[in-house]
């Protein structure tokens, strides 16, 4: 993609986001989280749940020193796509999430407190819960929306298990990946990304800067946005784009997301090829197939799928760019930035060619040079488990 429209993708989610921090109901949400995480000696012991789609895992994840530490025998997880079977209610699913408490091994004397990762549209409240929005992927529990997440589920633990949890804080996988990027120290801006299935950003920022806030919470101090970016609409997308969102189940929304996740990228691919018949589940993962072995397919589905793969970096790229430059806004001294990103597509690898990561990078530092920030250096953070690691750090926040 020409570097002249990667600039304007980038000035143009700068403009939205900065729209999302001056009101609520924006194209960029700009979601704050009321949890303040601890940055230096995190200790103690904290039980992380991780509901991430229909995908459940409970660990306790210690923290020493400030460096965490997860116990293999102490991690649980299971499929819970029962919660899409109609009839599905609040209690089937507390209970589900309840039952494996008895495998993690936890003192139950002095009490413990709770991480709740709810990957799952909700809005963080003041005292570190989330009120569910809505249900996505299938699931519609329909009591639970509107409510809180946290709280409930945390009673029902005590009373049912006859436990000690003290508290409960919930955040979502792109603002846990932001947290996790925490036990690096020393850089000047933080930012949490996801680029599997799905795509979203987060970052810290001045709670001065965040025009919408209550003037309680508007300290001067740093403040997590999750900005729901998947929802841009960015300035040149093709016909392609068009023809999957127009197929899609709800059309105009997630353009973002439907032009560079691995849940769509097949969809574009197939889209440019009607005549053809592909396999039914045709996803990121078949793109680096067909990059990584090319001498088995058609010249035309190589190029193709190059153009995809990459345009989808480039994009990635020019996200991390207008978020970089708002924050460079708020605090031009940023020299510094560490990127903690999740996901498969993220960290796929082509065999022939860049992978997926090194694109992204090479190309944001680019765009930052041609923005005139050539001093700034952006360094990726690839974690296992931070998803739980960062959910303890804002457990024990």
């Amino acid at each position: 993609m020409e570097t002249k429209k990667l600039k304007q993708i980038a000035l143009d989610l700068k403009a939205k986001i900065e729209s999302g921090l001056k009101k609520d109901g924006e194209e960029i949400q700009c979601l704050p989280t009321y949890i303040s995480p601890n940055t230096t000696n995190i200790n103690g012991q904290a039980v992380v749940l991780d509901l991430g789609g229909t995908n459940y895992r409970m660990a306790r994840v210690d923290f020493e020193n400030g460096q965490p530490v997860i116990h293999p025998e102490n991690g649980w997880k299971r499929d819970l796509s029962e919660m899409k079977n109609d009839g599905y209610t609040q209690e089937d699913l507390f209970k589900a999430q309840a039952d494996p408490i008895g495998e993690i091994k936890i003192d139950t004397q002095r009490g413990t407190p709770l991480g709740y990762c709810f990957s799952y549209p909700a809005k963080s409240l003041a005292n570190g819960d989330a009120q569910l929005l809505l249900w996505t992927k299938g699931v519609n529990i329909e009591e639970m929306i509107g409510k809180p997440v946290g709280e409930p589920l945390r009673r029902y633990f005590n009373e049912k298990k006859q436990l000690r949890f003290t508290s409960i804080k919930v955040i979502n996988d792109t603002v846990a990946s932001l947290f996790a990027g925490l036990t690096k120290p020393g850089y000047d801006a933080y930012i949490g990304l996801i680029v599997g299935t799905g795509t979203n950003m987060a970052a810290f920022m001045r709670s001065d800067k965040i025009d919408k806030l209550d003037p309680l919470h508007k300290t001067g101090q740093y403040i997590p946005v999750n900005l729901e970016s998947g929802n841009f609409h960015p300035p040149h997308l093709t016909i392609y784009d068009e023809m999957v969102d127009a197929n899609s189940d709800k059309k105009g929304a997630q353009r973002f997301e439907k032009a560079i996740s691995g849940m769509y990228l097949g969809e574009i691919f197939k889209s440019a090829f009607p005549q053809d018949e592909f396999e039914e589940k045709f996803d990121a993962q078949t793109l680096t197939t067909i990059l990584s072995y090319p001498a088995i397919y058609k010249e035309e589905y190589v190029k193709m799928a190059r153009w995809l793969y990459e345009r989808s970096a480039q994009l990635v790229a020019a996200s991390l760019a207008g978020l970089i430059l708002v924050l460079l806004s708020h605090e031009p001294s940023i020299k510094r930035v560490l990127l903690t990103s999740e996901g498969s597509l993220f960290w796929s690898q082509n065999r022939k060619d860049k992978d997926y990561s090194e694109i992204v990078i090479e190309e944001l530092h680019r765009l930052l040079h041609d923005f005139g920030h050539d001093s700034i250096r952006v360094e990726l953070l690839h974690m296992e488990n931070a998803n739980l690691i960062g959910t303890a750090i804002a457990a024990l926040s």
